[in-house]
């Protein structure tokens, strides 16, 4: 308390002009119109000022809450795409009006199914990702994984309780079956273990008609991925000095570097498609 009545005596002068400033101020601003309204203006702009950047910092805390929902959403609008179902032809056939026809989720052939990115990793030659989620405990070995820009990412390889690992595309021993989007010629997508935004499109022959900025989509000959997923667009080729095929690099349609959340893809063909191929191994061995 005495140093307050210190401060107070030490500082009478100033803080006494400080108060008949502020009086002086009021009476102006109140009893002349003029003064009233630029005062006026000036209180709005500066509150203004301060609502908004209130607004980016609440926006910014905000930001995860919006993410999930925007999630959500794409797993919805996800799972409505045509190439997700397998809907028979059914213009030869006489349908009877009482038959339930209205629905067409026996015909799902593929499922979204979101998750959150935990762990990422770019700079090693054996690149793996971690998911975690509520959905992630339903997950199995095998699944595709992509992006909220319904890009490649990877493919599971462990489950384990809300946690699952993914090899990303960025790893050695991936391997994707890719087609060019124009010629419909197909190969495989491997990465060579240089830059994490390049990889390679290999066996796709001299005589195809390629150009820079061509895109390169999943082909659809496996059940893990939709036919017509990005996985990115050629950067470069050259013709292999050995081989009657092309040497291509593509910038990967994923940014590696920005993984926030993902989706797995349920596809209702991989288990029987794997009991045939294991079937089939088993007859030659």
């Amino acid at each position: 308390m005495r140093n307050i009545f210190l401060f107070i005596r030490r500082y009478f002068n100033f803080l006494l002009f400080l108060l008949l400033q502020v009086i002086s101020v009021y009476f102006i601003v109140s009893y002349s119109r003029y003064h009233e309204a630029a005062f006026g203006n000036i209180a709005n702009s500066l509150t203004g000022s301060i609502n908004k950047q209130y607004n980016k910092i609440e926006y910014y805390f905000q930001l995860s809450k919006t993410n999930d929902s925007l999630v959500k959403a794409n797993e919805m609008l996800y799972n409505k795409l045509r190439n997700n179902y397998n809907i028979s032809d059914s213009a030869n056939k006489i349908i009877i009006d009482s038959l339930k026809i209205d629905s067409i989720i026996q015909f799902r052939k593929f499922r979204y199914i979101s998750a959150k990115v935990i762990s990422n990793a770019t700079s090693s030659q054996s690149n793996f990702i971690v998911i975690n989620g509520p959905n992630v405990k339903g997950f199995k070995k095998g699944m595709g994984i992509v992006g909220v820009n319904n890009n490649v990412v990877g493919i599971i390889t462990e489950v384990d309780g809300d946690y699952a690992t993914v090899m990303s595309l960025l790893h050695k021993d991936s391997r994707i079956n890719g087609k060019l989007f124009k010629g419909g010629e197909t190969g495989t997508i491997s990465w060579n273990g240089g830059q994490p935004n390049i990889v390679s499109l290999n066996n796709i022959p001299k005589s195809a008609k390629i150009n820079k900025g061509d895109s390169v989509l999943t082909s659809g000959l496996s059940a893990i991925f939709p036919k017509g997923i990005m996985i990115g667009r050629v950067a470069n080729f050259t013709p292999e000095k050995s081989t009657n095929n092309f040497e291509i690099n593509l910038f990967t349609a994923t940014d590696f570097y920005n993984l926030e959340y993902v989706y797995a893809i349920e596809s209702a063909d991989a288990e029987p498609v794997k009991k045939l191929l294991d079937k089939a191994k088993a007859s030659i061995n």
